[in-house]
């Protein structure tokens, strides 16, 4: 008989244990160790995010696919095996590949909604992660296309609709078409709240220059409309975006410049699907000459320390 998602999870002890007695804990994915940094930023940023995490009063639960088995926490010596893989071996698994990285070897990394999936099936709320998939530029074409319509939709849109889940992330990737990715989240029933200011938080930048759905003073007040949001029961998660430390955080006007060059250029590349979100993060990275990892390094931290926080102020709160 085949194995059920929750007959084929592995969970840490550290992690079982804080299930057992009621502690905060926050999930944290792994693709950005395999895919969305280089070694070994990618694995000092995990185990930052983890020690952020920590500090905050919670535990940490890194979340991957290894051989079949979704690993809800990881070791330090998994993280540096997963750091270290190579190039190409790993499976980016959200929801429509992870029956596919369950029935392979070796290991598969989980993206916003497959880290979503697991976490809920072993009873975490809160998930940390840098910023959400969305709708990329051109999915829904336009009058002033070039291009046909590439319906190019992250998964994450979807499983936030379906998984509650307290999503603490820097907002959608730049990368994307932001209008358009909060339109499909209120279609679809998701709040997405700015922490400590008016504007949606932009990424790597402190602004995406779009006013936020809905805003909160600080992370008390987040966690609060959090737990109301849960306690409805409605199905869907809720995303509360933290904006990019000051000190590191690129220009509102130079970040989505430096975002719509990228886009273009993927474009006449004809770099498209799961391998476009890694290639327009390096490319950034090039033409900001590292300063957009700098950025995306701190605010991976940050938000897995926001997320520590929320979840130690709703640890009392019942399942």
């Amino acid at each position: 008989m085949t194995a059920s998602l929750h007959d084929r999870l592995t969970i840490h002890p550290d992690v079982d244990q804080a299930l057992a007695t009621g502690r905060a804990i926050v999930a944290l994915e792994s693709t950005l160790i395999s895919h969305g940094l280089p070694y070994p930023q990618n694995v000092d940023v995990a185990r930052a995010s983890e020690a952020a995490v920590r500090e905050a009063g919670a535990i940490p639960a890194t979340i991957a696919i290894r051989d079949g088995r979704i690993l809800v926490g990881l070791d330090d010596a998994a993280l540096e095996e997963l750091a270290t893989a190579p190039s190409g071996s790993v499976l980016k698994a959200a929801r429509p590949s992870l029956s596919a990285a369950l029935t392979r070897k070796g290991w598969s990394a989980t993206t916003v909604s497959a880290t979503m999936i697991a976490a809920h099936a072993a009873g975490i709320r809160v998930f940390a992660t840098g910023g959400i998939g969305g709708v990329h530029r051109g999915a829904l074409g336009g009058p002033d296309a070039v291009h046909p319509p590439t319906f190019d939709i992250s998964s994450d849109l979807e499983e936030l609709a379906k998984t509650p889940m307290i999503v603490v992330c820097a907002g959608p990737k730049a990368i994307l078409d932001v209008p358009a990715t909060l339109e499909v989240l209120e279609t679809r029933g998701v709040p997405v709240v700015a922490v400590g200011q008016a504007d949606l938080p932009g990424f790597t930048a402190r602004s995406a220059g779009i006013r936020a759905p809905w805003s909160v003073p600080d992370v008390p007040a987040a966690a609060a409309l959090a737990e109301a949001h849960l306690a409805l029961g409605l199905g869907g998660g809720i995303v509360i975006c933290v904006p990019v430390p000051a000190d590191v955080a690129l220009p509102d006007d130079i970040a989505r410049a430096v975002a719509e060059r990228a886009a273009r250029e993927a474009d006449e590349a004809g770099v498209h699907g799961p391998a476009l979100t890694p290639w327009l993060l390096a490319r950034i990275a090039e033409i900001t000459d590292g300063a957009s990892i700098r950025a995306n390094t701190a605010l991976i931290i940050n938000d897995a320390r926001v997320a520590g926080e929320i979840a130690v102020m709703l640890a009392h709160v019942p399942r």
